[in-house]
Parts: structure tokens; C-alpha cells; sequence
């Protein structure tokens, strides 16, 4: 969100971006390359761990900061495809990221270098290692020639690269989903980022790379929470560079063998590393409305019924900061968002299968008069984040104006939390939520550095804003009636303006711009220089814990601003507030592929018709259509924009209408794919070269992707453009809705035309199953009671597979589920499963796709069907087979 006078003078924003770019530190290369490094001394190796002592191997370069002399090298081979190297101080205490926040992996106690599939590998002086995969001898990540530089505030590793390496990772960002290699930073360093501009940091940090190539594809984790910049460059010579230039910390990092032959491996290696993505409600995947700007209880209400009346689909309707009085959380505005009536408003979604979902930022307003009882709960049990003096509350300036932060390393702090919220969202006097929404959590502050008075600041800026519309009256009638003990030592150190300068774009790019003091004091004795990328996912758990707690058992959706990584195994990510531009049409493809195919934070969208300034009717028809191929689907815009709901624009309205019945019909695949990436880590969206990893026309393709490893998404990404050039690998694909088969032999673009603004060009891949409902309906409830029918889409082998999970679609342990396996070859499909949670409805027909020739027979469990329910269509090759049978046992279905 960006306030209303700061709105008004967007062009200043040129003006920071050239003072951030001047405040980042520029360091030649050659330099750092002539320090001295260290020398490998007392090297002992016993089964799975090395160790060593680094000793500096001359006069030290002290670039940024004094060489520390003495290093502690300790690896680890923690299974047959995990290495794990961290370097650390032995003299002193140095921060690393608590195991509370992200817990470490567990090893296997048998693992051997002997039995790896990459080996560690060093040279003692200079002191250097690399990381190569034993059966081919192939180096995946070399220090040669780079010395590492270890100083109390700045720490480097460089490694060497092929030429136009093709990582992939590295966020959160808004670049190509391929990185670029020449004279590019990825900076990590949480900001509130209006506009997502790219090239620079954002919201997240996930220091994770995977690198492909044709001979495999492995990853590289440098678990570290402090400000970084992430250099890749291709000018230094042959090759490509990657350098690590970290402001704090250790050198902590987690290589991933991958796979020689198979991409998604890495991903579930990356999952045992950073944990697995949390399960979602099966109501979570229909589409959601919000905005910011619903000026009061009379809008919301207004938009669910004009939503129903229009017959569009809406799951879950969303209210943004406009329903608290003086915007303070953990209240309603009593005249524009009176209680009794959001309470009217949310026992009518209730009562319709729909949902509702409110927003809680962290910042707590500085009420210190007595009337607001969050704040004053949180002062009694001192759980505030404390200013650099460790005894008073560190204070910015957010909506509310004077703000204080809940420090989520106080052990008291889950207490208040979860207080606050069953008081607040009790189901019986307050507003029964069915999920949280997390904005400004980086943590995200107004106030301008050095914000020496934050009261004045909040009344220069106008803090918290004023209301610019009448309340309507109380009676309006709706819906037409219807942990660490010891302190880390940073006393020798400049937190706010360390030598080494990341490439911050907050603000005039210090540290503290726009956020909480890096010196600011949590209750555990660590500074925020060293915790602020990790204060979004903390608010996110505890506030994960709080739902819990609401409602004990049940799965809860929980949607954060601010992620770092292992995010996803707990809450799920929009992609910010974006602008309503192509551009950022296009680039939402990037950011999805990121989150949900690299950092495991799988339940992510983006704001469909863009967030910031004004959509117009084909561009929000063309977002409309590619949004419901986002894991998490919603519209949300804000509050000095147009109205941008799909029934405000008659094409707008029907591409909605035409995406939702695809979506709502894929649900139970997609549905699937959460709950394999939930048990085996397998990620849920992929970018092409997932599938096709020998194909090099794949590598850099950032404007499709396949959804699960069937579904293929190829959008109309320009504006007034009416086709798309789209690349089909070497596969037969099918036409979702003609069912005619594509198969470029060798892989090719192929051309859509045509594609109206109504429209969006989908493919099945050729092998597989899928189990889609026969029909899409208004609500998620509605659907669950619709039939199934099944798409027999042939590879190019004749055989096809697929997989359907059902369980009661809330539950953490359900009671009862249902995971069924389709298999087909020589023209005969094979269902067999576990029916333990009914499915209460009919399998309604079988589609085969590719079908030469009409058949002489067909038989359903080794018996003819009816001749009548049989129906060949041989100008595109599809046999239905009508069946309406119970779905609750396996069967056979075959043609002859």
C-alpha cells in the first residue's frame, strides 16, 4: 500500500532510485581476488564430516572491515544427494538463523562420501573448495581462484559458472524467471515495494538458486538472513561468476544434488531442506475478491450480490484496512463498518458456502490513553520490539499513525496474539473469519530516515488518513434481504550504516529507510540487523498458530506479504502490490513460477487486473483468464483506482465467467498437485524445461508453464493482440476444450489465432489422466456435489497415467481419504484406488483422446456397454463413453 500524499508525488521516485543506486557499494573484482584467503590447517575427516581450521594465508586485505584470522570449516554429508559447508568464527558468537525460525534438516546417521552423488572437494592453500557430482566428475560450484573474504560485516564467496549458466531462484524479484548473467545484483533485504519494480529487492528473500543444465540440474542454499547482494556476471572472462556479498552472519550453505536426468529432484531435495508446503482448505482454490478502497459495509455487501447476480463464481469475499476505526487493527469503524452488520454480512457468506477474509497488519497503534486495549494489553506483557536502549518500545509510523511492532521472539508474544485474535474473530461477538491476510510485515514503516520523532512524522503525513466519504446509515437493508541465550556481539559494529552498502532500494537506501531500526532489541537478546528478513514469516506463523487455535484441527489460509525461506510450509504469498500494466501481466508468470516451482511457497498469485493505477477492460479480460491458472486466484486493486470487479465490463465479466468454469472443472487436479507437493515435495507449477530438460528452447520460456505436469497455460500477454506464438516441446498436447492433438516433432512454435479477449489457449500434455468435474459451479461446496468425468489424453507411446486425491477438503488429519490411480495402455484405462472418503457423486463419462478409428466394442468392467453410450467423433478423434456410475471402487474401461 503507498499513501495518499506519497501517491501524489510519484515522480520523486526516480529521484530515490538514483539515490539508492549511489548508496550501493561498487568493488572492482580484482580487488577482492588479490586478498589473501585462507590456508586449510588440522584437516580430519570421520565418516560423514570434515573438519578444518581456515587460517588467514597473508596480510590481511581488510576491505570491509578487519580479515577475522581464524575460521572453523565444518562439512557435513547429510544424505546421498545433501552437503552441508559452514564456515564459522570460533572466537566469537556470530548470529546465525535460529532452528525456531527455520529448522534444520535432519541427517542420515549412514551417509558417506562413498555413497554420495556429489563429493566435496578442496584445495588447502590458497584455501578453496568445490562441490562436483561423482559419477561424472562434473564441478556444480567452485571457489578456485576467488578467495573467501570473511570480516565481522562483510562476508564473500565467489564461484565460477558455465557461460549463460541458467539459474533460476534467487528472490523475490520481478526479473526473467531465468536470471540474468551479465552485471546483475539480486539484493536480499525486505521492503515495502509499491509498483514491484524489478532489478530491485522486494517483500521476500529466498537465498536459493537451482542451476540447470544438460547434463542435470542441482541447487545451492546459503541459509543466511542478513542484508546480501547476489552479483552474477559474465565479463570477468570466459564463463559466468556468482559472488556472495553478505552484510552479517556465517557462511551456512545446503548443496542439492538435483538429479542427471530429472529437474523436479532438486525440488524435493530443496523441500527436505526448507520444509513442505502446508496443505490449504479445498474452498482456498475458488476465486476471491478484494480491494482496497470499499468505503464501507454497504460496498461489501454490494459486491457479493452483484457478483451472484452476474453469475460470476465468488468464493471468498476480502476486506482490506477500511473496516478499522482510525485503521488500527483489532477493530471496526463504528459507523462506516459497524459490528452487527459485518457480522450480518458474514453469516450471509456463511450461510451461501462462501467465505470471508480480513487484512492484520503488525503495527499496533501508540494509544497510550487507555482506549485501545490491544495496545495496552501488549504494554502490561512487554512484548513490543525494543529500541536500541533494550527497554523502551522501538516506534514507527504506519496507517495508524505512531505505531509499536509485536517482537515475534518474545516467548509472550504468541499468547497476546492468539488473545487478541479470539477476541476479536470470535465466532459468537466478534467476525467469524475464515482466513488472515498480512500486509506490511517486512516489517513496513512510513517513516522517513532518521526518523527521529515518529509523532510528527505520522501528523506530517496525515496519519492515520481521514475518511472521505459520508457513513451510510446503520440500517441499510443487504443482500436484498436475501531461540538464541546469548547476545550476539555487535558492539564494534555500525548496524545502520555498515561499509559494505547493500543495494537497498528503500528509501535513500539505508537500512533502517522505511522499516524498523536495525538496532531495534528483541527480547532474546537479537537486533533486527540481523533478523528483519526473517520478521514476515515469523508474523506469519504465529499468526498460522493463532488460527489454529480459533479453530483447532482445521487448515488455515493464511496469505503474507513478506516471506524468507521454508514460508510456504505455513502460509502462502501474494506476489504485492502490483501496477496495471502488460508488463506486470507478463512478469506475474515469473514471480508465480518463482514461489510456487523454486521456494516452495506454492498457494501464490498475483493482484489480477494489477493493483496500483487503472486497469482497462482487456487488459483485466486477459488477467482475468491467466489468474485462473494462479494457485491462489484473486482480484484486488486499490483504493485511488477504478472499481475493477469482473461484472463491471461485459467482456471482463464473461472471460471471468469462461476462466472460472476451467478452473472449477481442474479443481480436484489442482487439488492434487497441493497434496503431492504436500507429501513429496513435487512442486505444483513448472516451467517447461521441469518436463523437458534436454530442450534448450525451454530453458529461458517464462510466458507459459505447466500447471502440475499436465496442464500447459500459454496467455495472451499483449495488449490489443489477438494470437500467441507458443512454444510445444517434442509431446503430443491436446486443446483443452477441442481435444484436438498438437505434435510439434522436435519441438516448435505453434500459433494461435483468434484468441478472443474471452479466451486463453490451454493444452492437456500428452500422458495423462485427468479427473475433471463435469461441469463448473457458483461455489466450491456446489462443486464437490458434481459429477466427475475422466480425459484419456495419450502420449506418444499410446499410454497415459493420472491421480486423483479427495479427502474433506479442511481437516489437518482428515478422518477419511480417497487416493485413486488411473493407468492406460493398449486402449484400456485402469482405475484403482483407496475409496475411504465417499465422493457422494458419479463418474459421469470417459473422453479418449487420439482415437484412430471408431471401435467395434468397448467394455466397462469386461462387459459391452450400451451401444447408445457410446458417441466416436472421428474428425477429432475423441470416443466418449457415457457411464454414470457410482464413483466409490475401481474399474476397468476398454475399446477395441
Amino acid at each position: 500500500m503507498i499513501l495518499p500524499k506519497v501517491r501524489t508525488a510519484l515522480h520523486l521516485a526516480v529521484l530515490s532510485q538514483l539515490a539508492w543506486l549511489s548508496s550501493a557499494t561498487v568493488t572492482d573484482p580484482a580487488v577482492l581476488d588479490a586478498c589473501p584467503g585462507y590456508k586449510a590447517k588440522n584437516v580430519f575427516t570421520f565418516g560423514p564430516k570434515l573438519t578444518a581450521d581456515l587460517v588467514l594465508a597473508g596480510k590481511a586485505c581488510n576491505v570491509f572491515g578487519n580479515d577475522i584470522p581464524k575460521l572453523k570449516l565444518e562439512v557435513t554429508y547429510e544424505n546421498k544427494n545433501r552437503i552441508h559447508v559452514k564456515i564459522t568464527d570460533p572466537a566469537d558468537k556470530r548470529y546465525e538463523v535460529p532452528d525456531s525460525v527455520f529448522p534444520r534438516p535432519h541427517a542420515d546417521i549412514f551417509a558417506t562420501p562413498h555413497s554420495a552423488s556429489i563429493r566435496f572437494n578442496y584445495t588447502a592453500s590458497p584455501f578453496s573448495f568445490s562441490i562436483y557430482r561423482t559419477p561424472t566428475h562434473e564441478v556444480l560450484f567452485s571457489t578456485a581462484s576467488h578467495p573467501i573474504v570473511f570480516e565481522s560485516q562483510y562476508l564473500r564467496v565467489k564461484t565460477n559458472l558455465p557461460t549463460e549458466a541458467n539459474l533460476y531462484g534467487l528472490g523475490e524479484h520481478t526479473d526473467s524467471f531465468r536470471l540474468p548473467t551479465h552485471n546483475y545484483t539480486r539484493t536480499m533485504w525486505s521492503r515495502d515495494a509499491y509498483g514491484v519494480p524489478n532489478a530491485t529487492n522486494l517483500y521476500g528473500n529466498h537465498p536459493i538458486y537451482y542451476e540447470h543444465r544438460t547434463t542435470g540440474t542441482h541447487g545451492v542454499l546459503l541459509l543466511n538472513s542478513n542484508g546480501m547482494d547476489i552479483k552474477i556476471d559474465d565479463t570477468e572472462g570466459p564463463g559466468t561468476t556468482l559472488e556472495y556479498n553478505v552484510i552479517g552472519g556465517i557462511l551456512d550453505f545446503y548443496f542439492l544434488a538435483g538429479s542427471e536426468s530429472d529437474p523436479i529432484e532438486v525440488a524435493r531435495q530443496y523441500a527436505d531442506v526448507a520444509g513442505l508446503s502446508a496443505e490449504v482448505p479445498y474452498w482456498s482454490f475458488g476465486f476471491h475478491q478484494c480491494r482496497f478502497g470499499y468505503t464501507n459495509y454497504v460496498d461489501v455487501a454490494g459486491v457479493i450480490s452483484n457478483y451472484s447476480a452476474a453469475g460470476i463464481p465468488l468464493e471468498t469475499m476480502w476486506t482490506d484496512i477500511d473496516y478499522m476505526y482510525k485503521r488500527r487493527i483489532f477493530t471496526v469503524d463504528p459507523d462506516y463498518f459497524p459490528l452487527d452488520r459485518m457480522r450480518e454480512i458474514v453469516d450471509y457468506l456463511h450461510k451461501h458456502d462462501q467465505h470471508y477474509i480480513l487484512m492484520t497488519d503488525p503495527a499496533v497503534a501508540y494509544i497510550d490513553d487507555g482506549s485501545y486495549d490491544p495496545f495496552d494489553r501488549g504494554t502490561k506483557a512487554d512484548i513490543w520490539l525494543k529500541a536500541a536502549n533494550g527497554s523502551s518500545p522501538f516506534v514507527g509510523a504506519v496507517w495508524p499513525g505512531a505505531t509499536v511492532f509485536p517482537d515475534w521472539f518474545n516467548e509472550k508474544t504468541q499468547e497476546y496474539w492468539n488473545n487478541e485474535f479470539k477476541l476479536f474473530y470470535n465466532p459468537e461477538t466478534g467476525l467469524d473469519i475464515d482466513g488472515v491476510w498480512i500486509d506490511m510485515n517486512e516489517p513496513a514503516s512510513f517513516c522517513n530516515y532518521p526518523c527521529t520523532d515518529p509523532f510528527a512524522q505520522a501528523v506530517e503525513q496525515d496519519l492515520p488518513p481521514a475518511r472521505a466519504t459520508l457513513p451510510p446509515p446503520p440500517d441499510v437493508p443487504l443482500f436484498g434481504n436475501s531461540q538464541h541465550s546469548k547476545r550476539v556481539d555487535h558492539s564494534k559494529d555500525d548496524v545502520q550504516n555498515p561499509p559494505y552498502a547493500i543495494a537497498n532500494a528503500a528509501g535513500g537506501g539505508a537500512l533502517s529507510d522505511k522499516t524498523a531500526y536495525t538496532d531495534a532489541v528483541h527480547a532474546n537478546g537479537l537486533i533486527e540487523y540481523d533478523t528483519h528478513n526473517l520478521y514476515g514469516t515469523m508474523m506469519s506463523t504465529a499468526t498460522r498458530n493463532a488460527m489454529l487455535a480459533r479453530r483447532p484441527g482445521e487448515r488455515p489460509l493464511i496469505i503474507t506479504r513478506s516471506t524468507f525461506a521454508g514460508a510456504g510450509s505455513h502460509v502462502g504469498k501474494w506476489l504485492g502490490d502490483n501496477l496495471s500494466e502488460w508488463i506486470q501481466l507478463r512478469r506475474s508468470i515469473s514471480g508465480i513460477l518463482g514461489m510456487a516451482g523454486v521456494y516452495h511457497v506454492p498457494m501464490v498469485g498475483a493482484d489480477i487486473c494489477g493493483f496500483g493505477a487503472n486497469t482497462t477492460e482487456t487488459l483485466c479480460a486477459r488477467w482475468a483468464m491467466l489468474g485462473a491458472f494462479y494457485p491462489f486466484m484473486r482480484n484486488h486493486n486499490g483504493d485511488t483506482s477504478i472499481s475493477q470487479e469482473f461484472y463491471r465490463w461485459p467482456t471482463v465479466a464473461q472471460a471471468a465467467r469462461n476462466a472460472l468454469d476451467m478452473r472449477y472443472r481442474l479443481l480436484d487436479y489442482m487439488y492434487t498437485a497441493f497434496h503431492t507437493a504436500h507429501t513429496t515435495g513435487t512442486p505444483v507449477l513448472h516451467p517447461l524445461w521441469y518436463q523437458f530438460p534436454k530442450d534448450a528452447q525451454t530453458f529461458g520460456i517464462d510466458t507459459q508453464f505447466l500447471y502440475g505436469d499436465a496442464i500447459l497455460v500459454s496467455p495472451v500477454l499483449d495488449e490489443n493482440a489477438t494470437s500467441v506464438r507458443a512454444y510445444y516441446p517434442d509431446a503430443p498436447f491436446y486443446d483443452f476444450h477441442a481435444l484436438t492433438k498438437t505434435h510439434v516433432r522436435g519441438g516448435g512454435v505453434v500459433e494461435h489465432t483468434g484468441v478472443n479477449f474471452t479466451s486463453i489457449p490451454v493444452s492437456i500434455r500428452g500422458g495423462a489422466v485427468l479427473p475433471l468435474r463435469a461441469a463448473g459451479a457458483l461455489t466450491t461446496a456446489a462443486l464437490r456435489k458434481t459429477d466427475f468425468e475422466l480425459i484419456v489424453a495419450p502420449a506418444a507411446d499410446g499410454t497415459a497415467a493420472g491421480a486423483l486425491y479427495l479427502d474433506d477438503g479442511v481437516s489437518i488429519a482428515p478422518k477419511t481419504t480417497t487416493t485413486v490411480r488411473f493407468a492406460y495402455a493398449r486402449q484400456k484405462l485402469t482405475v484403482k484406488g483407496a475409496f475411504g472418503h465417499p465422493t457422494g457423486v458419479d463418474v459421469a463419462r470417459v473422453r479418449f483422446l487420439d482415437v484412430q478409428r471408431a471401435p467395434k466394442s468397448v467394455q466397462y468392467n469386461g462387459r459391452a456397454v450400451a451401444k447408445e453410450t457410446v458417441v466416436f467423433d472421428a474428425q477429432r478423434g475423441v470416443l466418449d463413453v457415457a457411464l454414470k456410475i457410482p464413483f466409490k471402487s475401481g474399474f476397468t474401461l476398454e475399446f477395441r
